[in-house]
């Protein structure tokens, strides 16, 4: 007598292409409990592109964002019905490998969060946790990285110092770093300067246009200016709905919604 045993799960990867869009959201809704967050969310992200999402505090884009790489998972109670397509498959479907998914979607917090290692360590972290052990490899990723997120320069001599000793700029820089260490095809970034000055606000502004084009980027920002400075698209939410989304420069200049229109010109928010 044989036993049966269970399918392999279908692993699903993501596939760098060049053209075309690199998420698909399609009537996304989702629950927390009997409480609905999002309501039919659409927006296509095109590949390369720079995607900015604003509105008001609670307007459900931080909660969005999070389904991007499916970190919603890990909320109790959580329900969601609709797609979110990468490519031919939907993230949300069955057999997916949400960890696969999860290093190919590159994720920087609102605070820096380095870790309590050296700087050369967070940065090739996300090597390590996948088994790399080989010293080249470890050094050119640490150093294209770093380069990537315009650090190099001024670490390049401390590399075996602690991440906690940098400053709050260059720890914000360094997430950026390690979340591209493993070259994602998605940045996913969490309001990544609230908790920063002027100064270091500006270096990472610069170096989202930097990676504009290499990396495709959906910034939660609750600051308009940010959004215009950065930005290729821009998706304005409010309580929990897309209410416009298109172009930067036609959202914030001619909206075809009034709500929109009433946000931008700062008459509620």
């Amino acid at each position: 007598m044989t036993t049966a045993t269970a399918p392999e799960p279908t692993v699903y990867h993501l596939r760098r292409s060049a053209e075309g869009s690199a998420l698909d959201i399609r009537d996304f809704n989702l629950w927390y409990g009997k409480s609905q967050a999002l309501h039919d969310i659409n927006m296509e992200i095109q590949k390369g592109s720079v995607t900015a999402l604003i509105g008001p505090s609670g307007c459900g884009k931080s909660t969005l964002l999070r389904c991007l790489n499916r970190m919603n998972d890990l909320i109790d109670d959580l329900r969601i019905d609709g797609q979110i397509q990468v490519g031919d498959f939907d993230i949300y479907g069955p057999g997916v490998d949400v960890i696969a998914l999860r290093k190919r979607m590159g994720m920087v917090f609102q605070k820096p969060n380095p870790f309590a290692m050296s700087i050369y360590d967070n940065v090739v972290y996300p090597l390590r946790v996948d088994g790399v052990t080989k010293r080249s490899v470890l050094d050119e990723t640490c150093e294209r990285a770093l380069r990537s997120a315009a650090l190099w320069d001024e670490v390049k001599d401390r590399l075996k110092e602690s991440a906690l000793g940098m400053s709050g700029g260059q720890q914000q820089r360094l997430c950026i770093a390690r979340g591209i260490a493993s070259d994602p095809e998605v940045l996913l970034m969490d309001e990544p300067c609230s908790a920063l000055d002027p100064i270091a606000t500006l270096k990472i502004e610069e170096l989202i246009h930097q990676l504009r084009g290499h990396y495709t980027i959906v910034i939660v920002t609750h600051n308009m200016q940010q959004a215009a400075r950065v930005s290729d698209n821009t998706g304005f939410m409010y309580l929990g709905r897309l209410i416009e989304y298109g172009d930067t420069n036609t959202i914030f200049t001619n909206p075809k919604k009034k709500q929109t229109e009433d946000y931008v010109s700062g008459r509620f928010g």
